[in-house]
C-alpha cells in the first residue's frame, strides 16, 4: 500500500533503471543486468532478499514476450533463485508473477517475477495485526550482501569484490 498510495516517479522504472549507468545500480537496487532481463531488490519486500526479475522490454503480460525473451527471463529466474538461496542460506523460495492490477501487481504495466527466500517458521504476525513489516536488514545492506552472488549472472558495478565461493549444500535431516 505504501507504493500504491505514494508518489510515483514519471515513466516506467523497469524501463528506465537498467538503462542508467552501472554507478546508479546500488541506488536503484539493481543486482545484475542482461540484454533481455535484469534483477533488482523489491523496494517494498515481503522478506529480506525479495527479488524481482524483469524483462528489459516493456511488456505487461507473458504472452507479449517473444520466445527468446521468455527463455531469457526464466533462465535468469532460475539462476537468480539459485544464487539467492546460496547468498541467504534459504531453505526454499517462492516464485510468482502477478499479471495485472487485479492480481496484485504494483506495477501492472511492466511484467516482473518475484522471488522470495523462505525459511521454516519465517512467517510472522506483524503484517496481519499491525500493517507493519519487520525487516532484519536495510535494503542497502541487503543489496551489498547479495550483489557479489549476482556478478556471474550479468553486468554489475565493476568495483565489487568477486563472488563468494558457493557454500556446500546442507544435508537433509
Amino acid at each position: 500500500m505504501e507504493y500504491i498510495r505514494g508518489p510515483k516517479e514519471p515513466g516506467c522504472i523497469f524501463c528506465r533503471y537498467p538503462a542508467e549507468e552501472p554507478a546508479k545500480f546500488a541506488e536503484r537496487l539493481i543486482l545484475c543486468v542482461r540484454a533481455d532481463a535484469f534483477v533488482m531488490l523489491n523496494k517494498y519486500p515481503f522478506a529480506s532478499g525479495h527479488l524481482m526479475v524483469v524483462p528489459t522490454r516493456h511488456a505487461s503480460d507473458l504472452g507479449e514476450l517473444t520466445a527468446e525473451e521468455h527463455a531469457a527471463l526464466f533462465e535468469l529466474v532460475r539462476a537468480s533463485a539459485s544464487a539467492l538461496k546460496v547468498a541467504v542460506n534459504a531453505e526454499g523460495v517462492n516464485i510468482g508473477i502477478n499479471v495485472g492490477a487485479a492480481a496484485g501487481a504494483g506495477i501492472a504495466e511492466h511484467l516482473h517475477v518475484h522471488i522470495v527466500p523462505r525459511w521454516r517458521g519465517d512467517m510472522n504476525f506483524m503484517p496481519v495485526v499491525a500493517d507493519l513489516r519487520v525487516m532484519p536488514e536495510a535494503l542497502s545492506a541487503t543489496w551489498s550482501r547479495l550483489v557479489p552472488y549476482f556478478r556471474p549472472l550479468g553486468e554489475t558495478p565493476a568495483e565489487l569484490p568477486p563472488a563468494p565461493r558457493r557454500r556446500p549444500a546442507r544435508k537433509a535431516r
